[in-house]
């Protein structure tokens, strides 16, 4: 199953079960006139003022608070080794600062003790009930209406983000500098424009595909690709996936295909029979993306992606330079070279 889908929801009994007291002695925040408005998915939400102490429930949500200059109090784990949950590129943003790392079971407690002035859960994946019960500590952000829980795309949210910690013209400038960023990119490989391309898995001997709102789908569009048409014509699973007969891999058999997993798991994609059919194989149009580049793909972040794109565009641009021959360095890394 790809690391999208693997976010782990909240333990929904316990999380009520253990909030239902406190639900009962707290009184509701109410929505007043003025302050900041935010519609989203769960209904709309009211700051009284720009928020300064952030719970980050969102599993990528620290990211876009860091690059806009606010440390969250409290950073929800998605996975990974990395101190405080921050991921190295966003490292730099960190200072000084010691955010508690929520892990397991999302304690009703543990979020009221650390007194937020907004809990940001776009990308959570708590249900309504539990946003209800959220609210009573502190006003909560969810996912923009318009997409599905885990795919309101970076820009959006990082204006959203921007709005709510009155950071509004920084987060303007941040989202200029990554766009300027996808630009001078396509500038610098115009032939990338119109191809197609594809970021595939191999995981627990299940072959797939991201596509659709997926992070990694969109860095790829960022760039100018597109998906082949036999890919578009997959169902989607939750949005952002779709999964491969292990006896046909033509629908991923795009001018450029990258491989998204890890040093220890290179192997299972190497044993892949029906691999050595793919154009992309025999031409050597493969990238291989390990656990760190992953992770920045899937974060799909504002800090994120040009982290990524700097360390892919090498490789894309030896994989399509029309001369099979040429080395991959990442593939050849991997051992999955032809």
């Amino acid at each position: 199953m790809p690391r999208s889908s693997s976010r782990a929801s909240l333990c929904r009994r316990s999380f009520l079960a253990s909030a239902a007291a406190s639900v009962l002695a707290a009184p509701a925040l109410r929505a007043h006139q003025g302050g900041l408005r935010f519609t989203h998915a769960y209904g709309e939400t009211v700051l009284p003022a720009p928020a300064r102490r952030v719970v980050s429930l969102g599993y990528t949500g620290q990211d876009m608070l860091l690059a806009l200059g606010l440390a969250p109090i409290a950073v929800r784990y998605w996975y990974g080794d990395h101190p405080f949950g921050v991921w190295p590129w966003a490292q730099p943003y960190l200072g000084d600062a010691r955010p508690v790392l929520i892990t397991g079971e999302v304690s009703l407690e543990r979020v009221a003790d650390l007194a937020p002035d907004l809990i940001l859960a776009a990308g959570s994946g708590i249900s309504r009930a539990e946003y209800e019960v959220l609210s009573r500590i502190a006003p909560v952000l969810m996912h923009d209406p318009r997409h599905s829980p885990y795919g309101t795309p970076w820009d959006v949210e990082t204006r959203i983000v921007g709005r709510a910690i009155g950071r509004e013209d920084l987060a303007e400038e941040r989202i200029a500098g990554v766009h300027a960023a996808f630009a001078a990119a396509r500038a610098r490989h115009p032939d990338w424009a119109g191809r197609t391309a594809v970021a595939a898995y191999q995981d627990g001997g299940q072959t797939g595909a991201f596509a659709g709102e997926d992070t990694r789908a969109r860095f790829l569009a960022a760039l100018g690709f597109r998906p082949p048409e036999a890919l578009g014509r997959l169902p989607l699973i939750s949005g952002f996936y779709t999964q491969l007969s292990p006896e046909d891999l033509s629908p991923i058999d795009a001018d450029l295909l990258i491989w998204i997993s890890s040093l220890a798991r290179a192997p299972d994609i190497a044993g892949l029979a029906m691999r050595r059919t793919l154009r992309a194989f025999a031409q050597g149009r493969e990238l291989f993306v390990d656990e760190l580049i992953a992770g920045a793909l899937s974060f799909g972040s504002v800090l994120s992606l040009p982290f990524a794109l700097k360390a892919l565009e090498a490789d894309i641009a030896i994989a399509l330079d029309g001369r099979p021959g040429t080395p991959v360095a990442s593939s050849v890394e991997a051992g999955i070279a032809p």
